[in-house]
């Protein structure tokens, strides 16, 4: 094993090496290029022994990796954003295919307007396709969840395609030492594609479905899905067991950070919780009893996890980096159903929306949020969902109206 500096995008393309993949196909898209520049640098160095095809389009490339995974080739490729949503179709399409392979979502913040940083709305909206899907906060766990994935998409009882989510930037272009697990390592851990229950085989083509099916074999068939994501939640915990003794590295569905004796504690994902973990660090050095909880898996949902993480909890600050227009916060929401009705759940699960568009999370916004929930404990009241903006952020836009409003002005007075 050795360790080398890399980008989240350099992670990602080392984890699919590393994984033996057979067949990328690929359509380029800022943040998500490094991930395939690099991985075509390297078979065109003989170093990486693959097949590498550039499609017109996202929705061409799911396509294209879904037909190749059902006919047992291992398959990756990689996307964001608007790529993500071009794709969409698809992605419901191959999920109920059952075709076992490997995206890269890098999340980018989704227009109108327009964006190159990062927040979920992208990955939040493929959360009901089929997909199940990993977090990653680091650069190391981005590796190391591409590995994992492959074991958990191909395993008999799961079959499903899995989305590995990095955050645009804030992970993808930033370096940290990652330990580089040797290749015969890796293929170990991940093993040969067993494709003797893929139905569709060049020598014996058979379709395996209908076009159009009835209400009840529709049924059959989406009920057949939500046993194999429920299964998912098993065998993701066999998976990562066998990694931690291979790695000594420990991936539990549900991230908890000096939570275990915490009154409250902050509930995110993706890379900003390695802000949180800081600012629970540092509160914790000012007297709080505070902890993070981080759930690594979306989908399946962790619920039992979650609840066992949050039992006996005063309150709870959800950090929504995604704004469901209308609602609020999607991982808000969700928490909240897993939550309630059962005993001794946390009275108190506020919802800010932060992080939309790449805006950081300050320290101290942080400590402020985390003053609103023992306020909020106190008084019994959980407070209305808040947005992270401060009044110099408004004034700051304000002014830009204001310039714009005068520049349109002189352009109406031209001659």
């Amino acid at each position: 094993m050795s360790r080398l500096l890399l980008t989240g995008n350099g992670a990602a393309a080392w984890g699919a090496r590393l994984a033996g993949v057979d067949y990328i196909p690929a359509f380029p898209i800022t943040p998500q290029t490094e991930i395939i520049e690099d991985i075509a640098r390297w078979i065109d160095g003989g170093e990486f022994d693959a097949r590498m095809v550039v499609l017109e389009s996202e929705h061409s490339m799911v396509t294209a990796a879904a037909a190749a995974a059902m006919t047992g080739v291992r398959v990756f490729s990689a996307t964001s954003s608007q790529g993500l949503l071009y794709a969409m179709e698809m992605l419901y399409t191959v999920a109920g295919w059952r075709a076992p392979f490997v995206l890269i979502n890098v999340s980018r913040g989704l227009a109108s307007p327009i964006t190159l940083e990062p927040d979920h709305n992208d990955i939040m909206a493929a959360r009901d396709s089929g997909f199940l899907q990993i977090h990653a906060a680091t650069c190391q766990e981005v590796i190391d969840s591409v590995l994992i994935a492959y074991r958990l998409a191909e395993h008999a009882q799961v079959r499903l395609p899995v989305i590995v989510n990095e955050d645009g930037f804030y992970l993808s272009f930033t370096r940290e030492p990652v330990a580089l697990p040797s290749a015969a390592q890796a293929r170990e851990f991940v093993g040969e594609f067993d494709w003797e229950n893929m139905y569709f085989r060049a020598g014996a083509p058979e379709s395996q479905a209908v076009a159009v099916l009835g209400g009840g074999p529709y049924s059959y068939f989406r009920y057949q899905m939500a046993l194999a994501a429920q299964q998912a939640l098993l065998v993701y915990d066999e998976i990562v067991a066998e990694f931690a003794a291979t790695f000594h590295r420990a991936y539990d569905a549900v991230e908890t950070y000096r939570s275990a004796d915490a009154d409250y504690v902050f509930f995110m994902i993706d890379s900003f919780a390695t802000k949180a973990k800081d600012a629970v660090d540092r509160l914790r050095e000012a007297g709080w009893n505070i902890g993070l909880v981080r759930p690594r898996l979306l989908r399946p949902y962790p619920a039992a996890a979650l609840r066992a993480a949050l039992v006996g909890k005063a309150g709870v600050a959800v950090i929504d980096q995604n704004i469901a227009f209308g609602k609020g916060g999607v991982l808000h929401t969700e928490l909240l159903s897993a939550l309630y009705g059962h005993s001794d759940m946390p009275p108190v699960v506020a919802s800010f929306i932060g992080g939309l568009g790449g805006r950081d999370i300050r320290a101290e916004e942080f400590y402020e949020i985390a003053k609103v929930v023992r306020a909020a404990v106190v008084t019994g009241v959980t407070p209305p969902p808040r947005m992270l903006y401060t009044e110099d952020e408004l004034r700051e836009v304000r002014k830009l109206q204001a310039i714009a409003k005068v520049e349109r002005q002189e352009l109406r007075n031209q001659p």
